[in-house]
């Protein structure tokens, strides 16, 4: 029983540590130069649509693609209703696989708006046409009062 107990709280610490690793990335703001000026080419060379315009095409069922490119830690917190995960870390290995369709309407967020725009560019540059930068973080989703699934 002991060791049982040792074994969950030893996994509890881990999780957690993970959690507040993928929190603690850098904010646009506080980013390197050089990835702040990638991350800014990137956001000028896609397409965006506000979170509004999101919020929109979920009440009206519209037909596409929620992608989530945070950390599974963190989607496993909370996330946009009927998003899906890739993380950004893996988006060019695992997208083929779960979006198969390169014409599919993507809408595409994060925790900040940086790794979005970075992985909607990199969709763009694998042929998905309709890959669009959601202009707003998940957390201005929940501000805005917006569901969230867990």
């Amino acid at each position: 029983m002991r060791l049982l107990v040792g074994m969950l709280g030893f996994a509890v610490v881990f999780a957690t540590a993970g959690i507040v690793i993928s929190a603690d990335a850098p904010t646009p703001a506080a980013m390197n130069p050089k990835v702040k000026a990638m991350v800014d080419s990137a956001r000028a060379a896609v397409t965006k649509v506000s979170l509004e315009t999101l919020k929109t095409a979920i009440d009206s069922k519209e037909k596409a693609v929620i992608l989530d490119v945070r950390d599974q830690p963190e989607f496993a917190l909370g996330h946009i209703p009927g998003a899906i995960n890739i993380s950004r870390g893996t988006l060019e290995f695992n997208v083929f696989s779960k979006i198969s369709d390169e014409n599919t309407k993507i809408y595409v967020y994060c925790r900040s708006g940086a790794r979005a725009a970075l992985a909607t560019k990199t969709l763009n540059d694998l042929g998905y046409k309709n890959a669009v930068l959601v202009d707003g973080s998940y957390a201005d989703w929940i501000k805005a009062g917006y569901p969230v699934e867990r």
